[in-house]
């Protein structure tokens, strides 16, 4: 039996039946159909937000800490347009996001009519697919498709585009079972002879090591047990990408932190001198390589992915095997305990003694104070007093992005939300909205910078209106604090633009919201006013005033290679190779 309903009810019956339970959003005239039709149902709550921005990046905190899509509606023109920064986000991130947006009525396309766009044109380039429909009967299977689309293969984000006179005309609705999606099936079988080659390249190998990445999140909690399972098997280290945080606990006795710019002196040099790399679900990005021609340039590379145009992109490798991590992992654990659990055992404490001394250096070290907080201590208090809560984080971007991922520990996937591929300022605080929304009884915080912070400072009014306790931990240096620590390193110290002038005082704009603020400047009570924070029941903004010019080490300068890394620590700054020697 056919069902006809209006496209407008068709859009949220194809939400419900896609098990969709919150709609991040902001009405306008275009899609004043579907809100309509949103307000005469209980099924689906929907989160108005202050600003598109906003409800883009919510949906993907919703979408990451879930690992279900996340869902936007917004009006045509700027409505969508403001939506951009948050697809090309998703889509850097491979965050399955399905936006929704409203259009001007078929008859005027064209016409530059009031707020149109042509949105298919402006977002073909940040989207996986997206669409324009313009007949009724279509909507419903196109919606269903989008779906199909956002989630299958490496995920991303899609867009359809919906006129008003569709919304509000009568047609015909399908089901999801009956829509057509079998043109989009990405391969998620791994080649055997390719998986038993790489098999038995690890068993030789005298210094493997395993890189993981947020492709092992990706693609579900079965991938992330199978990499635990390789690593405690093979006792092969592992290290991670930013986004790959939390596949494998950071208490593993195999793990040696992350990879990359900011990431740890023994990873970094791991990585340089293996003679085995198995890639799981990274893409060999700009900040993981260095310098791409002395990029780990004496192993033999394996790279497992799901996206074949991400293989051999940005380094060539000697294994490339398409697929989905988790059937790949599956595969390869199964090849290799079939052929005996080989492993080149008498090389294998060798390396581990090598890293040994990599670990010893401590880079991670600072010089403490007693009277200023530095930013590093100030996670690592955050880490002590809530690593045993039911914890989930985001950031913004910059300094305190690093200093988060280095000092705040992973335990398990799905709690670490943070804008790795575009580096978005502004993300974190709309994303632990999304991510409160969709786990109302945790504790969600947002390691912030007092510049990233403000660029969407309007969603306090989101917090507040739809009770959602976050707490904003911003470390305020009263600088662009990246930007600064480039300008000071690698520009001659000349600081264009890089001071945060004319701040707002954060405690009295929190109580401007309706919410609480706290302000903590002294290391002594840096304690007191963090659980103050946390035994709060509402949102939170925390103000801790940070070190001005404290820089965020290790650090590999733009165009250097993994063993020519800036190091920072209590005792020496400088460039240090991989013998340890200072190249000041």
């Amino acid at each position: 039996m056919t069902r006809q309903m209006t496209g407008a009810k068709m859009v949220v019956q194809a939400l419900k039946d896609q098990g969709v339970d919150t709609v991040f959003g902001y009405p306008g005239g275009a899609v004043l159909p579907i809100y309509d039709e949103i307000f005469q149902q209980n099924d689906i709550k929907h989160i108005l937000v202050r600003h598109e921005q906003g409800a883009t990046h919510a949906a993907e905190g919703y979408a990451r800490s879930t690992g279900k899509p996340g869902v936007v509606l917004v009006t045509s023109g700027p409505g969508a347009t403001n939506a951009v920064t948050g697809m090309t986000d998703a889509l850097m991130d491979s965050i399955p996001l399905i936006v929704l947006t409203g259009q001007v009525p078929t008859f005027m396309i064209g016409n530059d009519a009031f707020q149109e766009a042509d949105t298919v044109g402006i977002t073909r380039p940040c989207t996986k697919h997206n669409w324009l429909v313009k007949d009724t009967n279509k909507l419903a299977e196109t919606i269903h498709q989008a779906f199909h689309v956002a989630i299958s293969g490496r995920p991303g984000p899609v867009l359809v585009d919906i006129p008003k006179d569709v919304q509000f005309a009568t047609g015909t609705y399908v089901e999801p079972r009956k829509a057509k999606t079998s043109h989009y099936q990405p391969q998620v079988k791994g080649d055997i002879e390719a998986i038993t080659h790489a098999v038995e390249m690890l068993e030789r190998a005298k210094r493997p090591i395993i890189y993981s990445g947020g492709g092992v999140i990706n693609s579900g909690p079965a991938a992330s047990q199978l990499l635990r399972e390789l690593v405690g098997a093979t006792g092969a280290p592992i290290t991670s990408t930013l986004m790959g945080l939390g596949a494998y606990p950071a208490s593993g006795k195999e793990w040696i932190g992350m990879l990359g710019m900011h990431g740890t002196y023994e990873a970094n040099l791991a990585m340089h001198d293996c003679d085995y790399m198995l890639c799981i679900g990274a893409r060999f990005d700009d900040r993981i390589t260095g310098r791409i021609d002395a990029f780990s340039p004496n192993s033999f590379k394996v790279h497992i992915d799901i996206d074949p145009s991400s293989i051999n992109k940005n380094v060539h490798v000697d294994c490339p095997i398409v697929g989905d991590i988790g059937h790949v992992l599956e595969d390869l654990l199964r090849i290799w305990k079939a052929r005996g659990r080989k492993l080149n055992t008498e090389a294998q404490p060798k390396w581990w003694g090598k890293i040994g001394e990599w670990k010893a250096r401590n880079c991670l070290s600072y010089k403490n104070s007693d009277k200023i907080i530095k930013p590093q201590y100030a996670l690592q208090r955050l880490e002590a007093l809530t690593k045993h809560r039911d914890r989930y984080i985001t950031t913004e971007v910059g300094q305190h992005q690093m200093w988060a991922a280095q000092f705040l520990g992973f335990e398990d996937p799905h709690r670490w939300m943070t804008s790795g591929g575009l580096g978005t300022m502004g993300y974190g605080f709309p994303a632990s909205i999304g991510v409160q929304i969709a786990h109302p009884d945790a504790l969600v915080i947002n390691v912030a910078g007092e510049a990233s912070w403000l660029m969407n400072m309007q969603e306090m009014g989101t917090a507040m209106q739809f009770r959602t306790p976050v707490k904003q931990f911003i470390l305020n240096n009263e600088r662009l604090g990246m930007v600064r620590q480039w300008q000071e390193l690698l520009h001659g110290e000349r600081y264009s633009s890089s001071w945060s002038e004319s701040l707002p005082d954060f405690v009295k704009l929190a109580e401007a919201f309706g919410a609480k603020g706290i302000r903590c400047s002294d290391p002594a009570k840096l304690d007191d006013a963090i659980q103050e924070m946390l035994d709060h029941d509402g949102p939170v903004i925390f103000d801790c005033l940070v070190e001005k010019h404290e820089n965020c080490f290790p650090m590999i300068p733009s165009g250097k290679a993994h063993n020519e890394m800036l190091l920072g620590d209590a005792d020496t700054q400088g460039v240090i190779d991989a013998g340890g020697s200072v190249l000041v």
